[in-house]
């Protein structure tokens, strides 16, 4: 982690939501070439260049009730209790408020929670207004809370990829498997912002660039997405944290962009198959439960979602008040749909479920 004293990124302004809509529509963008490319399926789901999720029925509610257990300020190992931060998108307010509601941080944005340990599951930036301001956020808690006895640490999301792609090559066309695409319009596509792009400095990107993919904390299986691709990368955590800061590091395009679709993958975890998939990576990786963001929980629960969303009906989004538990109880669902009028979850492990 990049540790030092770093611009909070607070104070730009008011936040204001993406459409709805414009968050999860994916349009194909494909480069003619005389003609319409076949079109390939994708039996692991998303892929980049295709539509994602579908559209949000307006005035759809989702109730999540999910407690936390009460647990001691240290364990028997003498650490901090632990808490996951799900999706940030670049909802600087929505973060400061939610930390400062589990009082990890005091009233001037500064890290009070002594030996606590705070993992964010990634997706920085993206969507939302200030995801430069989140970043450097998140960097300066990672050094008060090592001086406190305790640490802020982070996982990469795709976002971050997409973000690292988009800087790095640009309008390099890359080969999408549904014809040729670019980091620069995927990104754009995906809610990159402009004001992001122009605050990006060496130092966001070194710290993006160095993240994790996976960890194990607490018997807990931290990832980003809801998706088996970390078993592509190697058999244990420390192999594909190694392999994939590798790929990393060797400017290649398409294999960037390989990286960045099978992070985009999502539901791996959910319907039938949903609890062998987890059982495969906690099988491999070790821990009793994952924990994950990247696919907002409404989705998640099937309870949102077609071609005829909103006939003059409130159009409020769904709201999520907590973490969602599923796949026979081994998954654990961290994305509150900030994006979309939900919540910005952050929450204390284990939960009471």
């Amino acid at each position: 982690m990049v540790e030092g004293s770093m611009t909070q990124g607070a104070g730009q302004g008011p936040t204001v939501r993406t459409d709805t809509v414009r968050d999860f529509r994916v349009p194909a963008y494909v480069h003619q070439t005389g003609q319409e490319p076949a079109q390939r399926e994708e039996p692991d789901g998303y892929t980049p260049t295709q539509r994602d999720l579908p559209v949000i029925n307006r005035g759809d509610t989702v109730q999540v009730q999910v407690t936390e257990t009460p647990v001691p300020a240290s364990n028997p190992n003498g650490l901090g209790p632990l808490y996951v931060v799900g999706d940030v998108h670049g909802y600087l307010d929505e973060l400061v408020v939610a930390l400062r509601e589990k009082q990890l941080i005091d009233d001037e944005g500064n890290w009070a929670a002594g030996n606590t340990r705070l993992w964010f599951l990634g997706d920085f930036t993206d969507r939302g207004p200030d995801g430069i301001g989140v970043i450097d956020l998140v960097m300066r808690l990672s050094a008060q809370a090592a001086a406190s006895g305790g640490y802020c640490k982070a996982l990469m999301g795709n976002h971050e990829l997409l973000l690292l792609g988009a800087k790095r090559f640009g309008d390099t066309p890359v080969n999408s498997g549904a014809g040729t695409a670019t980091f620069q319009a995927a990104w754009l596509l995906n809610g990159g912002q402009k004001t992001d792009m122009d605050r990006l400095q060496d130092v966001h990107l070194q710290w993006m660039s160095r993240l994790d993919a996976i960890e194990l904390v607490d018997d807990h299986l931290l990832v980003h997405s809801d998706a088996t691709a970390y078993l592509d990368y190697g058999d244990s955590i420390e192999a594909v944290n190694d392999t994939i800061r590798e790929a990393l590091t060797r400017n290649d395009a398409d294999e960037y962009w390989d990286l960045f679709r099978k992070f985009t993958k999502r539901f791996a975890f959910r319907d039938e198959g949903g609890p062998q998939a987890v059982r495969e990576l906690l099988g491999v990786y070790g821990g009793t439960r994952i924990v994950h963001g990247h696919s907002p929980i409404p989705y998640l629960l099937g309870e949102v979602g077609n071609e005829h969303a909103g006939d003059g009906e409130d159009s409020a989004g769904p709201r999520v008040e907590g973490p969602h538990v599923y796949a026979d109880g081994l998954a654990i669902a961290m994305d509150g749909g900030v994006t979309m009028a939900g919540k910005l979850l952050v929450c204390q492990l284990p939960l009471d479920n």
